[in-house]
């Protein structure tokens, strides 16, 4: 079977936001249009697919979006899209639409939702990671990561101002259901005495560590980043059990929340982005699918949507003993 010339390419955005996929979408649509395709953005992820909401885009349809966090393309769940019937559906509108391929730019629910639609329908697909968890494997970071990060260790400095005026110690709960780069690496930004994340066993563990190793023994005040994880425990769960089991400490819990989410993205964020974004047309005109685009050591990688999917990332276990140290 004679492989499609790819004249048109659809983009979307899907699952959680992330501060940089609008300079993602930007990069896409311009890269394209350089190379004398058509762009068609999909509006609402999957679902934009199933209810036919899609749009033709020129270069101006991107401009002054590179600042803005979010995503213009909106984002939803699509549990249509799930089932065969579904996605059977949304190829009969990409046929309608004459789009010969698609970037979707998201986190690991997109990647493998964007895996099983290529290999169903022998379709071109590539990937850009788009998640602030910074969980995918094969990059070493993902588009909005950084803007997050920085959006912590400011909400961090302005909590510890508190905490030292109090004596208190603090539980600070941030994103990362099942990776803790977020935790970890905002600990260290912003001088937290320590991080308690979902790849360390358990949270008792964790939490009997941290009393054991003479906890606030030289603080007035003392805050512990901690990944939203059930494996964890969450800020809530922790310090309850800090009230129980060590009454003597003044505990306060502050939930980040949907603000790591937000806000304008960092020049690190909208340049990878960008990259990310340049890449994966330069993909798909190289005849390559189902890759998401990745960056290691400051170079454009192709990783597999297998790869990207199934295995998960490490953290660095040094940064947790440097922590420690710092901490002291």
């Amino acid at each position: 079977m004679t492989e499609r010339k790819i004249k048109c390419i659809g983009v979307l955005t899907s699952g959680g936001d992330a501060p940089g996929m609008n300079a993602a979408i930007r990069a896409v649509t311009r890269t394209a249009i350089y190379n004398g395709l058509e762009v068609k953005a999909i509006y609402r992820g999957y679902r934009g697919l199933i209810i036919n909401e899609i749009e033709l885009f020129k270069t101006q349809n991107v401009s002054n979006i590179i600042q803005q966090g979010g995503t213009i393309l909106k984002t939803a769940r699509c549990k249509e899209f799930t089932t065969p019937e579904g996605r059977e559906y949304a190829y009969g509108a990409l046929q309608k639409e004459e789009i010969d391929a698609l970037v979707v730019i998201g986190g690991d629910g997109t990647l493998t939702g964007a895996r099983i639609f290529s290999e169903e329908f022998n379709f071109p697909i590539v990937g850009i990671p788009g998640t602030i968890d910074n969980d995918l494997f094969g990059t070493d970071t993902t588009i909005g990561y950084d803007t997050a990060l920085n959006t912590i260790m400011q909400a961090v400095d302005k909590i510890r101002d508190t905490a030292t005026s109090h004596d208190r110690l603090f539980f600070i709960e941030v994103m990362g259901r099942d990776a803790g780069f977020l935790a970890l690496n905002g600990a260290i930004a912003s001088g937290a005495e320590a991080a308690i994340i979902p790849e360390i066993a358990t949270k008792d563990d964790q939490l009997e560590l941290l009393i054991k190793n003479g906890f606030r023994k030289s603080k007035n005040s003392s805050i512990v980043l901690v990944a939203e994880s059930e494996s964890t425990g969450g800020a809530m769960g922790l310090a309850n059990r800090v009230q129980i089991e060590y009454p003597q400490y003044d505990v306060r819990v502050t939930i980040l929340g949907h603000i790591q989410r937000g806000g304008s993205p960092t020049a690190n964020d909208r340049i990878l982005a960008s990259r990310m974004g340049a890449a994966a047309v330069d993909a798909l005109l190289d005849g390559q699918r189902n890759v998401m685009t990745g960056i290691q050591d400051d170079e454009i990688v192709y990783v597999p949507f297998s790869k990207a999917i199934k295995n998960d990332k490490p953290i660095n276990r040094d940064l947790l003993e440097m922590l420690r140290i710092l901490s002291i």
